[in-house]
């Protein structure tokens, strides 16, 4: 499925800085360290970040805890960005125990399982 479809909701870098209360430069240093990740998106390859990836605290926006660790799991598994984000949006019924439903990666990163998760990005490395 293309990355466009399964996602939905994608935010250009600016929109980031918007919502992190930042400028788009400590953006772009987030994605350089791999606290956060974004692709190329549409005929003119904006970057573009899940929105997903952002959630709203008490404070704020602030990147979805547990993300840059697993980016880098992901990243050490020989995953490409575009393939990691594929990856944590794909729907995996046997999540099903963990979350409840059948839900995605991303979704049992938002509910705090993210050893379950990242152990099972070490597994596709094997």
């Amino acid at each position: 499925m293309h990355l466009e479809t399964l996602i939905g909701e994608w935010l250009p870098l600016p929109d980031v800085a918007e919502r992190l209360g930042t400028d788009v430069g400590k953006v772009r240093r987030m994605l350089a360290e791999g606290t956060l990740v974004a692709v190329r998106l549409g005929e003119r390859g904006v970057r573009g970040v899940p929105e997903r990836f952002l959630q709203q605290t008490d404070d704020g926006w602030v990147v979805l805890p547990y993300l840059g660790g697993t980016i880098t799991v992901l990243r050490d598994a020989g995953f490409s960005d575009d393939e990691a984000v594929g990856w944590l949006f794909t729907p995996d019924d046997s999540l099903t125990d963990l979350v409840g439903a059948p839900r995605t990666p991303v979704d049992a990163l938002l509910a705090g399982f993210k050893t379950e998760i990242r152990r099972r990005a070490q597994a596709m490395a094997f």
